[in-house]
């Protein structure tokens, strides 16, 4: 039990239903590896260690009562958390305390979980390096010199480093899948409605999506069952009940390999790394085929709909930083005509996916073109000599997918030579969440690379 904060969730929680452990044992013992780690890396923001305790007592004083039962997860610092201070990492927003619940939080408090505080995001989510006027940037845990990517890059670390066993996350352009792979954890961008979003301003808005983190693929589903399902206040929610597939392996699978999503510049050490996966498939038993691929349709209309909405969103708020005032200048620029190219091309792009996943069970790919960069720069501005256009353009490989209404999994794949984690993107069809996750899991059983621990 010296190694109780590094015990999966699935683990924990069924040491807790059976007494083994308490629920107060469990959040000590995460409080006091926050305590230990949290000053070197700047992952968790706002810790409710009074609140969670209180919260531990109770359980255990109670009958287990859900599939989370006594388990310690942390909130994203987008997620409104009752009671719990919530910034968005905006200054604005510095002394916020939200008097209710977002869904997510509501749902993993209703499975049992014990909400131990908030994890650090750059301002409104906004890019893929986790850095705010708050609260100062986050630290990649196996290199404290790199970032910790983003914007979910409070929870990739909090999960790495065992503070704690289960984290949600955000996704619109990769801010799930980006710090999962910088940060060897597991994350899922669900198909959008697999997790039910509320919202009085954006309700139709598809491209942003909440989901799991964890740090191996069996903890991501388990808490993906917590947290899925329908809810009529979300337009698009999914009515069908989520659950795992039931067999395991991926032997006869159809496996389509891409290394560079279509010609994406691509660091040689990422290259590297995410080459070695249609071998292991190849090993499992599944039928590997390096494809070529046109995704260019999705540059336009993540571009158009990410610049909408941030008008939309963020427009009538003052004292923006950079990167979210620039986004929503883009978006006030934003016309009808724009709006009906980016949806046809996201229609036809919807179209030929729908054809190549009749042909495939799943896509791997690389998440991130690059590994983990120096934290102090704010943005990725070249790949392989290739100057980019501006701070969006290094997550292609991961904005890209996010424009095919699909699931998607980052995966730990290896480390480069200097030590650095990369991950592996796991696409299915569009409602395939199930298959993903299993394929995920065989890949993650395959390689073990999830266990390496950074060293703090």
């Amino acid at each position: 039990m010296s190694e109780l904060h590094y015990l999966s969730a699935t683990e924990l929680a069924g040491l807790i239903r059976t007494r083994q452990v308490s629920a107060v044992e469990a959040v000590r013992a995460c409080l006091d590896r926050i305590d230990q780690v949290n000053p070197h890396v700047n992952a968790i923001v706002t810790l409710a260690a009074e609140q969670a305790l209180d919260a531990a007592k109770a359980a255990d004083a109670r009958e287990p009562d859900g599939p989370l039962h006594g388990v310690p997860v942390a909130h994203k610092d987008l997620v409104d958390t009752a009671g719990i201070r919530t910034t968005y990492g905006s200054p604005v927003y510095a002394d916020h305390v939200p008097d209710r619940d977002e869904l997510i939080v509501e749902r993993l408090r209703a499975a049992g979980a014990i909400s131990i505080g908030k994890t650090n995001t750059p301002e409104f989510g906004t890019g893929s390096h986790t850095v705010n006027e708050v609260f100062g940037a986050t630290r990649n845990p196996y290199d404290l010199s790199r970032s910790a990517g983003g914007s979910s890059g409070g929870a990739a670390v909090a999960l790495a480093t065992g503070m704690v066993p289960l984290a949600d996350g955000s996704d619109m352009g990769g801010s799930l899948r980006n710090p999962a792979s910088f940060c060897n954890v597991v994350g899922l961008r669900p198909t959008p409605g697999r997790v039910p979003v509320v919202s009085d301003v954006n309700a139709w808005y598809t491209l942003s999506v909440l989901g799991p983190m964890a740090r191996t693929v069996e903890d991501v589903t388990l808490m993906l069952g917590a947290v899925a399902g329908f809810d009529r206040r979300s337009p698009y929610a999914i009515k069908e009940f989520f659950a795992p597939e039931p067999e395991e392996g991926v032997r006869g699978m159809r496996v389509a390999w891409s290394p560079d999503l279509g010609g994406l510049p691509v660091d040689p050490r990422t290259a590297a790394v995410t080459a070695t996966a249609p071998a292991v498939f190849e090993r499992l038993g599944a039928h590997v085929e390096q494809v070529e691929l046109d995704l260019s349709d999705a540059e336009d209309a993540f571009r158009t709909y990410r610049a909408w909405n941030y008008a939309l969103s963020f427009g009538d708020l003052d004292r923006l930083g950079p990167n979210t005032a620039w986004n929503v200048e883009q978006g006030r620029k934003v016309t009808g005509e724009d709006l009906a190219r980016a949806e046809r091309a996201r229609s036809r792009l919807y179209q030929r996916m729908a054809a190549f996943f009749d042909v495939y069970d799943v896509l791997i790919a690389p998440v991130s073109q690059v590994p983990p960069f120096p934290v102090e720069h704010p943005y990725v501005s070249e790949i392989n000599g290739q100057e980019l256009p501006d701070y969006l353009a290094w997550m292609r490989s991961a904005y890209w997918i996010s424009v095919l209404h699909a699931p998607a999994a980052s995966v730990p794949a290896g480390f480069t030579p200097e030590g650095l984690p990369v991950g592996v993107q796991i696409v299915g069809a569009p409602f395939a969440d199930a298959r993903v996750l299993r394929v995920a899991r065989a890949f993650e059983q395959a390689t073990g690379h999830g266990q390496r621990r950074p060293l703090l």
